[in-house]
């Protein structure tokens, strides 16, 4: 069935930004591997597409990958989001009636792709597949990127809720990313309609790019000015939004007042005069600071500089859908955790992990009781903590939930044609 059939993957996330690269790309270079004729569009952000450009073209025709590359479109708010859905769908029925291209699944990546799925089904008779990253619309509102106190964005968020319901009724299979989400859509009356399979898939973490890189990490500790007294504490990814900055400063302002050779180092493309002034603020010195960018594939070797990682998500209704990324990759490399609890399947996880602790209430109280732990701790049991990994964020589990995902789903088809 996967040889020669053409599966066209739909994002509105660019595979030049660091998402696409994290969480697209090596599930379809895994996908592609098994025989499925791969097709990818996606919208691109100027600045990451001019600079990854070369890098991922060459990455996905090495992996027998077609890419269709659209510009994404910034402005104005609401409408470009509109105008860029209108050029993936006209691009994506292009591409379903070239018969040469044997497009025979969409597989569409969250709320706005989605829509090409619906409208390619509703034309051409093609099934597809609503893999839907979490509650889109809600995360919106919970991030405060859409402020549902003014009408337009308020009638953003009831357009999406409404075609949510369409979404999850007539796809053709749904994956979410967590137990808790899928739990959560099971419970709603709009699905019992209609129960379309769900297929749980954590944001997995490629197990080779993602080891511990002891030799590389010493080279960086003499670039970054790192000794082997310091104490790292480090945070992977860009911080606002669902990321309570304040708190995760709070958190590193105790740990550095009870060691002060703690440095917090922060893996990130957000601006390092920003976090500067954000640890002025907090009356935390420069000096325990470092700020750093880093490609993906030299990610695991500054992570691999941590003694300790730590990220503190805002525990709102969306995030019960949400599976941080950068859990994955962290215990991959066998860096213990300081996370906080409610969102998605995050505790489950770490009840299975051998070190690591689990806000509850972001108390001074509580993060000092963390710190006296994390500061008097053996060395990371970096064998155990990937191990845990392995079992829940395997790149390998995720490809083969998929190609079984598709293999229904064309199966299903077949005998109705």
């Amino acid at each position: 069935m996967s040889n020669n059939c053409g599966i066209l993957y739909v994002s509105y996330d660019g595979m030049t930004d660091n998402l696409g690269q994290s969480q697209v790309i090596p599930y379809l270079k895994g996908l592609s591997a098994k025989g499925f004729a791969i097709h990818i569009i996606s919208c691109e952000k100027k600045d990451a597409f001019d600079r990854r450009k070369s890098f991922i073209s060459k990455l996905l025709e090495k992996n027998n990958i077609v890419w269709h590359p659209i510009p994404y479109t910034a402005k104005p708010p609401v409408f470009s989001t509109l105008y860029d859905m209108h050029k993936i769908q006209n691009l994506a029925a292009k591409l379903v009636a070239n018969p040469l291209n044997n497009i025979r699944l969409l597989h569409c990546r969250s709320y706005i792709s989605a829509h090409v799925g619906a409208y390619c089904k509703k034309k051409f008779g093609i099934p597809w597949i609503f893999d839907m990253r979490g509650f889109w619309a809600d995360e919106r509102v919970d991030g405060g990127i859409w402020n549902t106190s003014k009408w337009l964005y308020r009638w953003v968020y009831n357009y999406f809720k409404n075609v949510e319901k369409e979404f999850i009724t007539k796809s053709d299979y749904i994956i979410s990313l967590t137990q808790n989400g899928a739990n959560e859509i099971r419970s709603w009356k709009t699905y019992q309609t209609n129960s379309v399979p769900i297929a749980v898939i954590p944001c997995c973490a490629d197990m080779q790019l993602f080891t511990y890189q002891e030799k590389k990490s010493q080279t960086l500790r003499k670039t970054l000015h790192i000794s082997d007294n310091n104490f790292v504490l480090s945070y992977l990814g860009s911080f606002g939004t669902w990321y309570m900055t304040d708190e995760m400063f709070d958190f590193f302002k105790v740990l550095y007042e009870k060691n002060n050779d703690a440095i917090f180092l922060c893996i990130t493309p957000d601006s390092k005069d920003w976090l500067e002034s954000m640890a002025m603020r907090k009356d935390i010195p420069r000096s325990s600071l470092r700020v750093v960018k880093a490609n993906r594939e030299d990610v695991p070797s500054y992570v691999s500089l941590s003694d300790w990682s730590m990220f503190f998500i805002k525990p709102v209704y969306s995030k019960k859908a949400s599976s941080p990324t950068k859990m994955g990759e962290l215990l991959a490399v066998g860096v213990p955790l300081v996370c906080n609890a409610g969102v998605g399947d995050v505790d489950e996880i770490m009840s299975h992990c051998p070190q690591g602790f689990v806000v509850e209430k972001f108390s001074i109280n509580e993060y000092e009781h963390i710190a006296n732990q994390i500061l008097t701790l053996p060395k990371a049991d970096r064998k155990s903590l990937r191990a845990v990994a392995e079992d829940y964020y395997s790149l390998e589990k995720g490809v083969e939930i998929y190609e079984n995902v598709y293999q229904s789903v064309l199966s299903q088809y077949a005998t109705t044609e």
